[in-house]
């Protein structure tokens, strides 16, 4: 299994590529499946603010598009403003991975454990909105 402060630094490196012209804030997330395997997500800001994606979401959708559906960690970095997935992305990764660890940062370089906290995402959502549906196959 991937180490965390490693999946942190693609999270940290990803953000680079967000599109925040207006909230000049970028997140860049890093979502490791079981299988090991890692997509990158990054916030990208429209003018109708709505319309925007948090990082967490596209890299979810990521992975979900190319066919995964089981999920390990995600590793989220805002730059030096520590921050948590807002509950829109809360509930979304709910859907896909209710048992998922969340790394937040922020991290300094020069920091040997690197400042990060994981949580279980049912720290963030302790009652997450579930309806009972059966998957298509």
């Amino acid at each position: 299994m991937m180490d965390y402060r490693e999946l942190y630094k693609i999270a940290k490196e990803a953000a680079k590529n967000a599109y925040a012209p207006y909230s000049r804030f970028r997140v860049g997330a890093a979502l490791l499946t079981a299988g090991g395997k890692v997509y990158t997500g990054v916030n990208v800001e429209n003018a109708s603010y709505s319309a925007g994606i948090c990082a967490e979401r596209t890299a979810f959708v990521k992975a979900i598009s190319e066919g995964e559906r089981e999920f390990a960690a995600i590793a989220v970095d805002a730059g030096n403003a520590p921050a948590v997935p807002c509950g829109i992305c809360r509930q979304f990764m709910a859907e896909f991975a209710p048992n998922i660890d969340v790394i937040t940062g922020p991290m300094k370089e020069d920091e040997a454990g690197g400042g990060l906290r994981v949580r279980p995402l049912s720290q963030l959502l302790p009652e997450a909105f579930a309806l009972q549906t059966e998957q298509p196959e």
